[in-house]
């Protein structure tokens, strides 16, 4: 466990949400080559225990922009070549302003490929020079994208949208700017604008870019939004037309299995594990430290009650990147196993992990206020990291978290208002079910409960390693409350 501490000090990050990979099909339109080979870690035998190690940067100049010194017992990516050459590049040609946009877009590349967030800081630092460089017309539309990917990666995504409507506004035809564009306005909730903006990708796209392009491109976004909306068959569907065009466009290994993990993400929250499996496996073949497809495939597992195996998983992708609801997923499994020790060093991970850096406090606000009210500890503080984050964005997941924090502090009638709004699009997600199920129990408004409780169930019975259990004994016991009741009412006076 030590290890697992310093790995999560080396790599300084909490990975950024589903949607910052969803902005990676946009990433993959531009000029500027975008090699997604992650960097391949030697693995312990069977845990797969990274040892990599990841220093400090220092902060970049314009005229000298240098990567964090690595020591590295394996050879350099794609991505590591590729900063070297344009770094070559701009020292050559100060005044390049397309090499500052390379390199700052291959810095942000290598930021997804570790986790390390001291990328950002070299990304956006580089691609302002670019932009102090670049004349001021339709060149500059690149790197203002690749600068709206920086701030997506940051949660800054007021800024995305202003970045990127700078880059509309330069009439270059950059489908990325409007798919970069829909996706901050998703995270912020603004559902209605996202269409807009996709359907503008749409109509351009059938323009200027081919079809497999555009499919790619599109689709992956347009199936996130049909889940929202609680189409979750359409969402299969169209998660299927983007693979097959990733596949026919031979795209890089990362981008194939992050749309391999989403294919998965919508058959697991459909409780289709056969599926969901196949899903999560064919990510894990796609680029074998896809950490995400490995911690799909480990919540499968514990689904399958093959615990052992599910921890294994959880331990090789937290060795990739420690992302933290990674990490309290493998704490709880260790409670489920009876293993209390382990399950508090990796609770304590989660909060060693958020609080390494003011942008790891800022990218961890949600997923922090969740983990203190899952687990019932800190409540105050996760109230305040969840009305945060509603300064931020206000999109389903981010009112469900206000609505289960506000429950778990017995503020319910607030939480009931907060659950409305989480529920506005009918998601069929069964955690946002479970917990509206609860939030009405707790109100002795059971008719409402039952509903969405055994909507919950029904749509995935394995949902959660603790809260389908608890889902099940709620509904038994209102049902042998409603038949107390009956039988007292049938009681002559």
């Amino acid at each position: 466990m030590a290890r697992r501490f310093l790995l999560a000090l080396m790599l300084c990050s909490v990975a950024a949400r589903s949607q910052d990979a969803r902005s990676q099909a946009g990433s993959d339109q531009l000029s500027v080559p975008q090699p997604k080979e992650l960097i391949t870690n030697n693995f312990d035998s069977s845990l797969g225990l990274a040892d990599s190690q990841t220093a400090a940067p220092t902060s970049p100049s314009p005229g000298s922009v240098e990567r964090p010194a690595q020591a590295l017992p394996f050879s350099a990516s794609a991505t590591d070549r590729q900063i070297e050459a344009l770094q070559l590049r701009v020292r050559k040609a100060p005044r390049d302003y397309s090499g500052y946009d390379g390199l700052g877009a291959a810095f942000f590349q290598k930021a997804r490929e570790t986790g390390d967030i001291t990328y950002y800081d070299l990304a956006e630092q580089t691609l302002k020079t670019s932009l102090d460089l670049v004349p001021q017309d339709f060149r500059a539309a690149d790197p203002l994208v690749h600068m709206s990917l920086v701030y997506m990666g940051e949660h800054r995504f007021s800024e995305v949208v202003a970045y990127t409507q700078k880059a509309i506004a330069l009439g270059s035809g950059n489908l990325a700017a409007f798919a970069v564009e829909g996706d901050a306005y998703t995270d912020m909730g603004d559902y209605d604008q996202a269409s807009v903006a996709y359907n503008t990708v749409q109509t351009l796209g059938e323009a200027i870019s081919s079809p497999l392009g555009l499919s790619y491109m599109l689709d992956s976004r347009k199936a996130y939004l049909s889940f929202l909306r609680g189409d979750s068959p359409e969402a299969i569907r169209l998660m299927n037309t983007a693979l097959v065009a990733g596949l026919q466009t031979d795209v890089p290994r990362e981008n194939l299995a992050w749309l391999y993990f989403e294919l998965g993400e919508r058959y697991w929250q459909a409780g289709d594990l056969a599926d969901a499996e196949r899903s999560y496996g064919a990510g894990i073949r796609a680029d074998p430290n896809h950490y995400r497809s490995l911690a799909g495939l480990a919540k499968v597992r514990a689904a399958e009650g093959r615990l052992e195996e599910s921890v294994q998983l959880y331990q090789r992708s937290l060795a990739i990147i420690p992302f933290p609801p990674y990490v309290a997923e493998l704490g709880d499994l260790y409670k489920k196993m009876g293993k209390p020790d382990e399950a508090q060093q990796d609770y304590d991970l989660v909060e060693y992990i958020a609080h390494l850096s003011q942008l790891n406090r800022v990218l961890a606000n949600r997923e922090l206020a969740l983990f203190y009210a899952d687990h019932e500890i800190k409540l105050a503080d996760a109230l305040q990291l969840a009305r945060n984050e509603l300064v931020v964005r206000h999109d389903v997941y981010t009112w469900d978290t206000l609505a289960w924090v506000l429950y778990k502090n017995g503020q319910i009638q607030e939480s009931l208002a907060a659950m409305k709004k989480a529920l506005s699009l009918n998601t069929s997600d069964p955690l946002l079910l479970f917990h509206a199920g609860m939030i009405y129990h707790s109100l002795g408004q059971d008719p409402d409960s039952v509903q969405f409780l055994s909507r919950a169930l029904k749509t995935n019975p394995h949902f959660h390693v603790f809260y389908a259990d608890l889902a099940s004994r709620t509904l038994d016991e209102i049902a042998l409350s409603r038949n107390r009741d009956l039988r007292s009412s049938n009681v002559p006076n």
